[in-house]
């Protein structure tokens, strides 16, 4: 899932004197959205786009019609998915409805096709006991496009889901990995070798023969190249000026929606998953030239003491976006970011003094409930997304206009939450689209499968309010929580958040009605939670414990 609309909303208040002089700079000099940051912001888009594609397992590892192979009445050389005598040797009720992983069994023992007297290529039903089935020893596949042809995973749908699932363990991987890199060796290099390590770790995949590998690959290229979404977003809002952040924030989530797409066009066209291993990674190694292309984060160059660097990006904007730098402002910044040093070595002194996190939130009880609502909030939220999308393809009609349609209609969902978040305010919109959802996952329940116009526009709402609530869950979570804390309890319920999207990869194998019983639930649960925590909207941003606990819970 993406990174928020508005990860940036503690600079807007001011919180932080140096983010505050780096505004007033943008503002009043630089330029909040010029030329420059234009440029940026279309590199940046690029590579948010492929970062869509990093869901390529839901078409490389998809689903695919299976049935048992009858050596009684076919050779392995010469194979019809849908023969004339189908029905006469596997249960159904129709060709396009039987048992994918079973057969009937024999009536008599067949040494070869004669004598078991397959008539003018017919298999007669007198061969088989129609009231004994069994399991299957051998398939045959529909498509060989993907890899459940090559593994021979045919039903083994818990081991195809797992390969989701180890997935975004690896994005789990990633957070500390990335978080590093970006602090130790900048925004930039943490982008660029992420975004790298995506193309040329997952090219490595079009040689994998064997699940295990197939599996490797994935973790690996997760644990090392899911971070791009987080730079991106890191680079483009400490770039741009306050006015500019949420539209901004929701342009970069359109991107990653169109990403998504883009993928479903892609896959469509190559639909072999090795030819799409290809087709979706080698365009990715040229994102190398991103340690080049891009300019490092003047903020990072403050916070490391290389102000004469940060200079020269701020000039570099100034001259692009044909304005003018003074130099009192930019001695200003400097000053501002000595200060700012010296107040975080403060802040740490007094923090060495403080009670353990833990025991604070036990004496400030609202704040603790929060730490507890949150993380339902997120797991559902995480669980809800990822799992919509990846079910998408398994939805009856088109998988491939399933998977596009049903992240399409993210992007309106990120606009609309990005307006009525700031008016409407942030408990009512989030818990009208948690129970809008729920609604969504009822009534695809009861839908028949041949009403595919209904389900399908059903299942698009249904994304449509989880997306809104994405957006929006990025924002109220943060200012729930005082600023000495903020980071770590908005850490917190992030990560706990992982727990859905771990899980979702592997809702197909639960069955086809079970995953939107827990969607539809969860959703309505999480709904619910929102009337026990404050209205954010208008209200400051907590400074402290104290502020925390009398966040005005009527505005």
């Amino acid at each position: 899932m993406k990174a928020s609309v508005s990860n940036e909303r503690t600079e807007d208040h001011g919180v932080e004197k140096n983010v505050v002089e780096m505004d007033r700079i943008l503002v009043e000099e630089v330029g909040q959205f010029g030329w420059y940051q234009r440029r940026s912001l279309l590199l940046l888009a690029a590579v948010m786009v492929m970062s869509g594609w990093q869901a390529e397992y839901i078409f490389t590892a998809a689903r695919v019609n299976t049935r048992c192979e009858i050596p009684e009445c076919e050779s392995t050389l010469d194979q019809e998915f849908t023969p004339l005598w189908l029905l006469n040797a596997i249960p159904g009720s129709s060709f396009t409805d039987f048992e994918n992983c079973q057969r009937f069994n024999t009536t008599i023992i067949v040494i070869n096709t004669t004598v078991a007297d397959v008539i003018n290529g017919t298999c007669p039903a007198a061969l088989f006991d129609q009231s004994n089935t069994i399991l299957c020893d051998s398939y045959v596949y529909e498509t060989t496009d993907s890899v459940v042809y090559d593994y021979d995973l045919a039903c083994d749908e818990w081991r195809r889901s797992l390969i989701g699932s180890i997935r975004t363990v690896g994005t789990l991987v990633a957070l500390p990995i990335t978080g590093y890199v970006s602090d130790r060796w900048g925004r930039r290099t943490a982008l660029a070798l992420n975004a790298f390590n995506s193309g040329w770790i997952g090219l490595t995949r079009y040689w994998a023969r064997t699940y295990i590998g197939f599996v490797v690959s994935q973790f690996v290229e997760a644990a090392l190249g899911s971070g791009i979404t987080s730079c991106v977003f890191v680079l483009i809002l400490e770039l741009v000026g306050p006015k500019y952040r949420v539209p901004i924030g929701a342009t970069m989530n359109t991107c990653f929606a169109l990403g998504q797409v883009t993928l479903g066009l892609i896959a469509w066209a190559v639909p072999n998953w090795q030819k799409l291993t290809l087709a979706l990674y080698i365009p990715q190694l040229f994102t190398i030239t991103y340690f080049w292309l891009v300019a490092e984060s003047v903020r990072w160059y403050m916070c490391k003491g290389r102000y004469e660097k940060a200079e020269k990006v701020l000039i570099e904007v100034a001259r692009v976006n044909k304005t003018v730098l003074s130099e009192k402002s930019l001695q200003a910044l400097h000053k501002s970011a000595t200060e700012e040093k010296r107040r975080q070595a403060q802040a740490r002194e007094q923090q060495a003094q403080e009670p353990l996190l833990l025991v604070l939130l036990w004496r400030n009880k609202r704040v603790l409930l929060r730490c507890c609502v949150t993380p339902v909030w997120w797991i559902t939220t995480t669980f809800i997304y990822y799992g919509l999308s990846i079910n998408s393809v398994n939805m009856s009609g088109n998988m491939y206009v399933n998977y596009m349609a049903v992240s399409a209609i993210e992007v309106p969902g990120y606009w609309v939450a990005a307006a009525l978040l700031g008016r409407v305010g942030r408990k009512p919109v989030l818990a009208i689209a948690f129970w809008a959802c729920s609604i969504c996952q009822i009534v695809y329940l009861f839908l028949p499968d041949n009403l595919y116009g209904a389900s399908l526009t059903v299942y698009m709402f249904g994304k449509f309010f989880i997306s809104v609530v994405v957006a929006g869950i990025y924002i109220y979570t943060p200012e729930l929580f005082p600023t000495r804390y903020r980071h770590r309890l908005f850490a917190f319920s992030s990560m706990m958040g992982r727990i859905g999207s771990i899980t979702a990869p592997l809702t197909p194998a639960f069955g086809d009605s079970l995953p939107f019983i827990l969607f539809g639930s969860l959703a309505l649960v999480a709904g619910l939670l929102m009337l026990f925590t404050p209205e954010t909207l208008g209200a400051r941003v907590p400074d402290s414990m104290e502020d925390a606990n009398n966040i005005n819970n009527k505005k």
